[in-house]
């Protein structure tokens, strides 16, 4: 594989960075400590704004970091966004309304914090997800959408209680467009990013960057796009991809 002058370094957060328990491991903190001597590190996850800081603070990243599966854009420093992608509040009002016909819990993200409703925030929102719901209904619930061009719509993992969620962004907007975004602010080709990550919100980010490292419990659709396949997240394979895989491949 050819040598490139990678930049960036994006990591999904679940299954990634933190496993079942929800904690960053010594191991995986020392490795990301060492990444970060030679790389910008941004958290890409489909988790709300909040949770994202809370880590990128924790692991002392202060490049823009990703947050609502690519929505938004946030300084983890002040906690300011640097660019969002609001669905807008027809859309939000029609994806509150359906999930609510269909009984699924859910919830609704915008900038510094989470609505149940819409109230002063319709358009405001930035991600919706259905949460806790099994594969199938998650498979049907995405199926349901197929077609639709306003609306982005992806299933995704929750390893912390081995349910599933679907995101509902604008169309357009994930993961992958958030790479582009990172690779526009630190005027580098998206080419020089590098993706880390282990479920199916990660094909995009995948997609756009030049160099990919799925976790072995990545579906094998992520598997098929890595050009690594680090051990599982219980087994620390962060750190093992970080220290086996991305450092070696980097420019002294």
């Amino acid at each position: 594989m050819p040598e490139r002058n990678y930049r960036l370094l994006l990591l999904d957060l679940d299954g990634t960075i933190i496993g079942r328990e929800e904690l960053v491991s010594p191991r995986v903190a020392q490795a990301v400590g060492r990444a970060a001597r030679v790389l910008e590190i941004s958290i890409a996850t489909g988790r709300e704004q909040a949770d994202a800081r809370r880590f990128a603070l924790e692991l002392g990243l202060t490049a823009p970091q990703v947050c609502d599966n690519g929505a938004m854009v946030f300084d983890p420093t002040t906690g300011r966004d640097v660019s969002s992608d609001p669905l807008g509040e027809e859309r939000s009002k029609r994806v509150f309304s359906r999930l609510r016909e269909l009984h699924l819990a859910f919830i609704g993200t915008y900038p510094g914090g989470r609505a149940l409703d819409l109230d002063g925030t319709a358009d405001e929102v930035t991600r919706i997800s259905a949460l806790d719901i099994d594969e199938g209904q998650a498979d049907e619930l995405v199926a349901s959408y197929e077609g639709l061009p306003d609306l982005q719509v992806g299933k995704v993992f929750l390893p912390y209680n081995d349910m599933w969620a679907v995101d509902f962004t604008a169309a357009g907007v994930d993961k992958g467009s958030a790479a582009v975004k990172l690779a526009e602010l630190a005027g580098v080709a998206p080419s020089q990013l590098i993706a880390v990550g282990d479920s199916y919100n990660d094909l995009p980010m995948f997609r756009a960057c030049g160099l990919r490292v799925a976790m072995e419990q990545a579906p094998d659709k992520l598997k098929a796009l890595a050009d690594f396949v680090a051990p599982s997240v219980e087994e620390d394979g962060l750190a093992v991809a970080i220290d086996d895989f991305v450092l070696p491949r980097l420019r002294g």
